[in-house]
């Protein structure tokens, strides 16, 4: 602790010149006894004395100049050796310099001035690799603690290495790197940062053992769903904690931190590869542009907001009724992105006049829909809620977006509006179709769009956090039926994949994202168990509840008698006919004043019969989640 206060305190300048003109001051005697193979002339020595303090001076002041008395004594870094050789060689060449000009009367000789500087370029990167050697393992060896969790990191590539230093140089972290795992025979047995990598994944239990691993990290960002699966499978089998380093983009964008260290989700098991958007696309929609997006307190709506914040749009308005959710979401965007303007406006999507005074004054070009009613079981109760904000909602903001001449509009809108068999999925297919007809009037310009995909990994009120809190009590887990399916995607793939369909907008387009393949709800529920180092059965029960009305066994994102192309993106497809697209606004307007005063069968029964033959009751009818699709 005295050592840091005083490389960081009001002595540390003196310090460091001390220091370095030690250096300068060995190096220099030392070249000039190369130069005369250590038999010094007396004559020249007295150069040497009369000569040494004004190149000491010297040498210090082009320190100074090239910032090396700000740089830490304790770390030395690439830009650090450029600079030092820029100083060290400006220093010789004023040294040779004078050499000539004085034509060498009462000066060292001129190979002296050459070895000397390289000498000292040496003797200053040793001082400082020394400085940080004492650091790491000198000094701060006294804060270390046998309390100290020894780890290993599965991953020998650069991510590991830069994780495995991190850990080095911050023993207050509580942490020991000891070892490396990785596949790749051909660094079996090599040394990275000091450290050996002791085997591959199969190895892993035995050297566990032996060297008393109790955390292993995963250092794999390039690695597949179906790697990482295996692995943590692997890990739960020997019985050792894991935690994982983010993706290859957080990495890309942020350095690699102990700090980002987290636990392995669900969502690192989805079983495809993250998708690559068209940035060029996005970037040309949203840079300079004013962006409007609702629901921007919930979860799509907020990763909406993030990503367009990293585009640069001339302002960002987050519209959210929810004041503590549109709190949060501003100051996240108002810390993250500094140079973005934004405007946190409170407001209800069915309230008219409100509407039109924000477009009024605000004039968005382009609005993202993602305020809705998501949750099946409790829109069942309470069709005329789901009604008028789903359905109402989104006529309203769709017509104050035509009133203002916006020039895009998008609708997040969710498979569970393809047959639908639930309130939820009926309004949200109304109001898909209320954006057709609209469309329809060529006397507005603003083009319509929806984008149609399925549940989100880990939003709010979703299977995820739902699972997550029974494991915390110890279970049990509950899953209405052992069979029933969704399609998933993450929260930030399904935003990406908006604002892709936003940038290829056409008049009245419809998208659908390709979600992969469905996944088993009870399979799901197996396997954040298993994340937790617990197994099924033993430590935490699954029951199962009975089914929930409205819910379906499957989804299925696109209807039969919808004709889809491919779309912008792999990742996106365009549908081309939209079934039962007949006018909608009207009926939807004689019920605007007897919504609330009817019966939630008489509602349910209207809806079934404004959408017709498209809206039957699915198949078995299951979900297990109250699901965020919008």
């Amino acid at each position: 602790m005295a050592f840091r206060k005083l490389a960081t305190g009001p002595l540390r300048t003196p310090l460091v010149a001390m220091a370095y003109s030690t250096v300068f001051v060995v190096s220099s005697i030392i070249a000039l006894a190369i130069r005369f193979d250590l038999n010094i002339p007396p004559e020249f020595l007295q150069r040497w004395y009369l000569t040494i303090f004004w190149v000491v001076a010297l040498k210090l002041l082009l320190l100074l100049a090239f910032g090396q008395f700000q740089s830490l004594l304790t770390f030395f870094s690439m830009p650090d050796g450029r600079n030092l050789i820029l100083a060290l060689g400006a220093s010789a060449g004023l040294q040779l310099a004078a050499w000539f000009y004085f034509q060498g009367e009462g000066m060292i000789p001129r190979g002296t001035i050459v070895v000397d500087s390289i000498l000292s370029f040496l003797g200053i990167i040793c001082l400082r690799m020394g400085m940080g050697y004492t650091r790491d393992h000198i000094l701060n060896q006294k804060i270390r603690t046998t309390h100290q969790k020894k780890i290993g990191i599965i991953g020998a590539g650069k991510v590991g290495a830069m994780l495995a230093r991190e850990i080095q140089t911050k023993p207050g972290l509580g942490m020991q790197a000891l070892c490396y795992f990785d596949d790749d025979p051909r660094k079996i047995g090599r040394t990275l940062h000091g450290l050996p990598v002791v085997s591959d994944r199969a190895g892993m239990a035995a050297a566990v053992a032996r060297m008393g691993l109790v955390k292993c990290i995963i250092a794999m960002p390039g690695a597949s769903p179906a790697l990482i699966s295996e692995t943590v499978s692997l890990l739960n089998d020997i019985g050792v904690e894991h935690d994982i380093l983010p993706s290859v983009d957080c990495i890309l964008s942020r350095r690699v931190s102990i700090g980002r260290l987290r636990h392995v989700s669900p969502e690192d098991l989805l079983g495809r590869p993250p998708v690559v958007l068209s940035e060029e696309s996005i970037n040309i929609l949203l840079a300079g542009a004013k962006v409007l997006v609702t629901g921007a307190g919930g979860s799509i709506g907020r990763e909406l907001c993030r990503q367009i914040a990293t585009r640069k749009p001339k302002v960002l308005i987050l519209l959210e009724r929810s004041e503590p959710a549109l709190f949060d979401a501003q100051q996240e965007i108002l810390r993250d992105y500094p140079d973005v303007s934004v405007q946190a406006l409170v407001a209800n999507i069915c309230d008219e006049n409100r509407l039109d005074a924000v477009f009024s004054e605000f004039r968005p070009e382009i609005v993202f829909h993602a305020a809705a009613h998501k949750h099946v079981p409790l829109m069942e109760s309470q069709p005329g809620e789901a009604i008028w904000n789903n359905a109402f909602g989104t006529l309203f903001c769709a017509r104050a977006a035509q009133r203002h001449e916006c020039s895009r509009f998008v609708l997040v809108s969710t498979d569970k509006a393809v047959d639908p068999s639930s309130v939820m999925g009926m309004t949200k297919r109304l109001a898909e179709l209320a954006l057709s007809e609209l469309q329809a009037d060529t006397s507005f310009t603003t083009k319509f769009c929806s984008v149609r995909f399925g549940n989100v990994l880990d939003s709010s009120g979703s299977v995820v956090p739902i699972f997550r809190r029974q494991i915390a009590t110890g279970g049990p887990v509950t899953v209405t039926h052992p069979e029933v399916e969704r399609y998933f995607m993450s929260i930030a793939e399904a935003a990406g994949l908006i604002l892709q369909s936003a940038a290829s907008c056409q008049s009245g387009d419809a998208f659908v994202l390709d979600m992969g393949v469905p996944v088993r709800i009870e399979l799901l529920a197996r396997q954040m168990i298993e994340l937790q180092g617990l197994q099924t059965g033993r430590d935490i029960q699954i029951v199962y509840t009975g089914l929930r009305p409205g819910e379906k066994l499957r989804e299925t994102p696109i209807h039969p008698a919808e004709r889809v192309v491919p779309g912008p993106h792999p990742k996106i497809r365009r549908i081309l006919t939209n079934a039962n697209s007949e006018s909608k606004v009207e009926t939807l307007e004689t019920m605007r004043w007897k919504l609330h005063h009817m019966e939630a069968p008489a509602a349910i029964a209207w809806l079934r019969s404004l959408l017709g033959a498209y809206s039957q009751p699915g198949d078995s009818a299951v979900s297990m989640e109250s699901t965020e699709s919008a």
